[in-house]
């Protein structure tokens, strides 16, 4: 997820006045095409988790393509339905499904909760205030209320989570030449440092299946001690077993997992474990 990386082309729209919001004509066509075949649904009494399940499995197939919220300039609220990494995908779905759920399907709903996801306090107020690291992310959107992490619910162990990576490499990231905002960056580094957090080993994952539910959240932990998360996804059941429903760097498309989560994480040297969220009932 914190990587070099290239700048990919878009071709951008701007939709508001102070344009503080980019997206490209297919990425419209895309969330009006969603906003249709929803409409048409009875969604009312379905819970969140069988909602982001529904709407996550709607992308399945969407490529796979990483860094598209990262363009010259000013920080904008790119949307993006052509092309997903985990962490766009991931917001998309959540967001989505919570428009669903308050039966609220419109552009101008979409780009609100989109932003307020997405950034510090809800407020796009410069690169620093993206929630780039997703234990941030999640506790973010804790305090929102939008999310509980559930991790030491269901047996989670204390995490060490000091995260480093972003201000000790500033070179993989263009924004960073800024000092100003490297030296933002670090502060929230050290306000991550500060908190509790849990995850559940990936020995672990297997006993643990019981208490997650499709729907549920899934961050990666990561191995190394200057990443937090390497990936995250969605947590599917398949066959008794909790799969991940996820943008694939390996197929290079939105896919759910062939091997159930607690496998699929074994073949990875770079991946320590699981945090688990769950979406709240507004």
């Amino acid at each position: 997820m914190h990587k070099a990386f290239f700048l990919l082309p878009l071709l951008i729209l701007s939709f508001l006045a102070n344009s503080q919001t980019v997206c490209s004509l297919e990425s419209r066509a895309r969330l009006d095409q969603f906003f249709s075949e929803f409409s048409q649904k009875d969604l009312s009494g379905e819970s969140l988790n069988v909602l982001t399940v529904e709407i996550g499995k709607w992308f399945l197939g969407t490529p796979y393509v990483e860094k598209t919220l990262e363009i010259p300039g000013e920080e904008k609220l790119v949307i993006n339905l052509q092309g997903l990494d985990c962490t766009t995908y991931l917001e998309t779905v959540v967001t989505l499904s919570r428009l669903a759920n308050r039966a609220d399907l419109s552009f101008e709903s979409y780009e609100s909760e989109l932003q307020h996801l997405r950034y510090r306090d809800g407020e796009n107020s410069g690169y620093p205030s993206r929630l780039h690291y997703f234990s941030d992310w999640i506790y973010e959107n804790q305090q929102k209320g939008i999310l509980e992490d559930i991790t030491a619910k269901i047996g989670g162990k204390p995490y060490k989570n000091q995260p480093s990576f972003m201000s000790a490499n500033p070179q993989f990231y263009p924004q960073l030449s800024n000092p100003e905002y490297v030296s933002q960056i670090r502060n929230t580094e050290r306000e991550i440092a500060g908190r509790s957090y849990h995850f559940i080993p990936k020995d672990e994952i297997r006993k643990a299946e019981e208490k997650i539910q499709s729907g549920d959240l899934i961050a990666i932990t990561a191995s190394r001690s200057d990443l937090d998360m390497v990936h995250v996804g969605f947590a599917v059941k398949k066959n008794g077993r909790i799969h991940l429903m996820h943008a694939s760097t390996g197929s290079m498309k939105v896919e759910i997992s062939e091997k159930p989560l607690s496998e699929y994480l074994a073949g990875f040297k770079s991946q320590s474990g699981i945090m688990v969220a769950r979406l709240v009932h507004p």
